[in-house]
């Protein structure tokens, strides 16, 4: 066995045997445990969950790549999910949590008086979860079929299986441990190999100094000037240019990224396993910082490895790489089919340019530029095993929220609070764990049979959350007048004309004699691309259950004393009383 693979499996398989341990240590007994871990985790301990549950396959393995190759308009991204986490934190967590139920669900029936609209949020949780679980699980599998050398499919298996243990086994007690321990490893799989890239590069040892820093060749030329330079000599636009699309597309971007991360529901209950409101604020502000961790590293990463790939194919300005004399990590790559190399004039060398009929490496998958970056600076292989380790903490920790969401919102909310109402909780909790199995099984089957419309991008994810649960949240929480008839108009209207949109685009539905207005793209409404449409959702969303509510009346008064109850900090009442 050779050391890199050694180093790999202790890191990996070291990592699985201490979430298994944790798991076992923590397993539910009750349901309590099982959907909000009993209620009494610190806002440290949260926030560090948090910070696990966040940093999803999508922003430790994608997000640096699309930076790498978008550039500067990769940074919707940054700004929406970050954006995202302080609309989540200051607006709809604290009052959520004052309210003190399990599941997002439940807030919606208590709050709109209505199973019609528990049900209608439970089938928009699932969608949202579903799609976004997609992506998680093609994370484990790339991360596995390259550092373990095993068939996707296994490593998925694998990954399906280590999941199962702890989700299953723990619930919402498990998962929180776990992932507190997934944080720890993954925040260290991200930054010590960008710190060392970093110092290689520039010299500085802080990689979100490194990326304004000069280069360390004593050019003096700095970093993002230096990329510019590579990139434009190969016909690619600048690096540090708007390559999204426009003004109006970028801001539709970070905004329905933004309203789509406030309404992920497997980030909204972390905050219902904290003690009281003011531990829910604490852990919101704990979890910011270790979020900041990684996404102020993020462009860093994202330029430097663009840089280091192309310094590799190209190692100097019009020479290009003898494709017979390509490096390690290259052939390491090619093995996966995540990337691809054809000659197209036979001269034996790897060219990579602008134009698509002369670039003859044709396939660069982005996902792979965090998980290769290591290798392309030539970093020790114990930094390379850490990066797959740090990966694979990234996808299981998100995966594992997210199944804990789809299956309490169909064990708690349909199954008890529908179709069983009777239901005992020893037989909830069982009920719990199956569903639980059964996604994981589904969650499993759709990593390995992606769906075209929502393959390679959790974007649409976070566009059908915004367009459905943000709003009905928001207005639930700030609109006291807001009835039930009104919520469940909008959720439709909203996740209905995201999802038309989107499959239309995605090429998935096509209905004859659609048009929308205007674009940059044929029938792109004003230039907003499907995966920016969350926002347009959202809005429709908004004006319909406004329409409705003028025709159908305002909630009942009990709902609205309800609503001014969960509004009003702790206290006020009592000294008003007095």
């Amino acid at each position: 066995m050779d050391e890199l693979k050694l180093y790999t499996y202790i890191a990996v398989f070291g990592s699985f045997a201490l979430y298994f341990a944790i798991a076992w240590w923590a397993r539910a007994s009750s349901t309590s445990e099982f959907y909000v871990a009993g209620g009494n985790i610190s806002p440290l301990q949260n926030g560090m969950a948090i910070g696990a549950d966040w940093m999803s396959a999508a922003s430790f393995i994608s997000m640096a790549g699309l930076i790498a190759f978008l550039g500067y308009g990769g940074s919707v991204f940054l700004m929406g999910w970050t954006g995202g986490y302080v609309l989540l934190a200051m607006l709809l967590a604290p009052y959520m949590r004052k309210h003190g139920k399990f599941t997002v669900p439940e807030f919606i029936y208590d709050r709109y008086y209505s199973k019609t609209a528990r049900v209608v949020a439970v089938v928009c949780l699932i969608i949202a979860s579903l799609t976004y679980i997609i992506g998680q699980m093609k994370g484990v599998g790339v991360a596995f079929s390259r550092f373990m050398e095993v068939e996707y499919d296994l490593g998925l298996g694998i990954g399906m299986g280590v999941v199962w243990v702890y989700a299953v086994l723990g619930g919402m007690k498990g998962i929180t441990y776990t992932q507190i321990a997934q944080y720890c490893v993954l925040i260290f799989a991200y930054t010590i190999p960008a710190i060392f890239i970093s110092l290689q590069l520039t010299g500085n040892p802080i990689p979100q100094l490194g990326l304004g820093s000069t280069l360390a060749d004593g050019s003096g030329v700095y970093l993002l000037d230096k990329l510019d330079m590579v990139v434009t000599d190969l016909g690619f636009k600048e690096y540090t240019t708007d390559n999204m699309g426009g003004t109006i597309n970028m801001f539709a971007y970070t905004l329905s990224l933004m309203i789509g991360t406030a309404g992920l529901p497997h980030v909204i209950m972390r905050f219902f396993t904290v003690p009281s409101v003011q531990a829910a604020r604490a852990s919101a502000g704990y979890a910011l910082v270790f979020i900041a961790l990684l996404y102020t590293v993020a462009p860093a990463v994202g330029a430097m490895a663009r840089l280091n790939l192309l310094n590799t194919i190209q190692p100097e300005a019009g020479q290009n790489l003898e494709y017979a004399e390509r490096p390690q990590w290259f052939k390491d790559w090619e093995k996966t089919g995540l990337l691809k190399y054809e000659d197209k004039n036979g001269d034996g060398k790897i060219q990579y340019v602008a134009d698509k009929d002369a670039n003859e490496m044709v396939k660069v998958d982005r996902d792979i530029m965090v998980l290769a970056n290591p290798a392309i600076a030539n970093l020790p292989n114990w930094v390379i095993a850490l990066v797959a380790a740090g990966g694979l903490a990234a996808a299981l920790s998100t995966a594992a929220g997210l199944l804990l969401a789809i299956s309490s919102s169909i064990s708690h909310d349909l199954m008890k609070g529908i179709l069983l109402p009777n239901l005992s909780e020893g037989n909830e909790l069982l009920s719990s764990r199956i569903v639980m199995t059964v996604s994981i099984l589904i969650a499993g089957y759709l990593g390995l049979n992606p769906p075209g419309f929502a393959a390679g991008t959790v974007a649409l994810a976070f566009g059908l959350a915004a367009s459905s649960i943000f709003p009905a949240l928001m207005m639930g929480i700030f609109v006291r007048k807001m009835s039930g008839t009104a919520a469940i108009a909008g959720m439709c209207s909203g996740i209905g004309i995201t999802m038309l949109y989107v499959f239309q685009h995605k090429g998935i539905m096509f209905i004859p004699g659609t048009s929308f207005l205007g674009g940059m793209e044929p029938n792109w409404f004003f230039g907003i691309s499907p995966n920016a449409f969350g926002a347009v959702g959202a809005l429709v969303n908004f004006v319909v259950a406004f329409v409705v509510l003028q025709i159908t009346g305002p909630a009942p008064a009990h709902i609205q004393k309800m609503v001014d109850n969960f509004r009003i900090p702790h206290g006020v009442s009592a000294i008003h009383d007095h």
